[in-house]
């Protein structure tokens, strides 16, 4: 199945994470309930395909869609949901600054943070589920350019350049408190030093930013 133009979905078993962010010295464990989660992040083919658009500084089909905003990614999820003749997640109400997350949904939705730790982990502790360069593209292998989607070895659950390629929006606020409501983003990117791409590391960006290193995987509740 050529992952350029097919969204395919790993199953992601129940569990629980330890989160925690080094600015506030906080931690804090989440219970994962079972879920689906795209095997590759979003692919430039696929987003162009759901929506008529190419937004990518970088092109190339089998490339992850990257220069995309978080409002984008959650758009792409409801439109690829209405697709594929799934309930939306999202009631999006960009203009009051209100999108809400039906949680009782089939559609396709982002990840919780708390989701994607847990995924990309795939039940390891360690920083990194194997050796970076054998995993993810970033500043040391990479040329300073992303590459295709599943070129890297995936980690044990199946799950493709959890870490490395492009830093991935999760659905949730970063710190509503200090950064009102910019999000969370996490996994690193083709740009960014060995130490951005580990499973702990949190990054956060306001959802209407769009940058070259950014793009998204989808999820979707449940195991069907």
């Amino acid at each position: 199945m050529d992952p350029s133009t097919e969204i395919t979905m790993t199953d992601v078993p129940p569990g629980r994470v330890t989160l925690s962010d080094r600015r506030t010295q906080r931690s804090w464990t989440v219970e994962v309930a079972p879920f689906r989660l795209g095997t590759h992040p979003v692919t430039q083919a696929q987003y162009a395909q759901v929506t008529g658009e190419r937004p990518s500084t970088a092109q190339g089909d089998p490339l992850p869609v990257e220069g995309v905003s978080w409002l984008d990614a959650v758009g792409f999820c409801n439109a690829l949901s209405l697709r594929e003749g799934l309930t939306p997640a999202y009631h999006l109400h960009p203009e009051a600054g209100q999108i809400r997350w039906e949680a009782a949904a089939d559609g396709y939705r982002l990840p919780a943070e708390a989701e994607w730790e847990h995924a990309c982990r795939a039940g390891t502790t360690q920083a990194r589920y194997g050796p970076l360069d054998d995993i993810a593209w970033y500043r040391g292998n990479s040329l300073e350019r992303p590459h295709e989607v599943g070129g890297r070895l995936p980690n044990d659950w199946g799950l493709y350049d959890t870490l490395g390629n492009v830093w991935e929006w999760c659905w949730d606020v970063y710190d509503a408190e200090v950064y009102g409501s910019y999000r969370v983003l996490r996994g690193g990117g083709w740009f960014d030093e060995h130490w951005s791409c580990r499973a702990s590391v949190r990054r956060r960006s306001h959802p209407t930013f769009r940058i070259d290193d950014t793009g998204f995987r989808v999820a979707r509740s449940g195991t069907r």
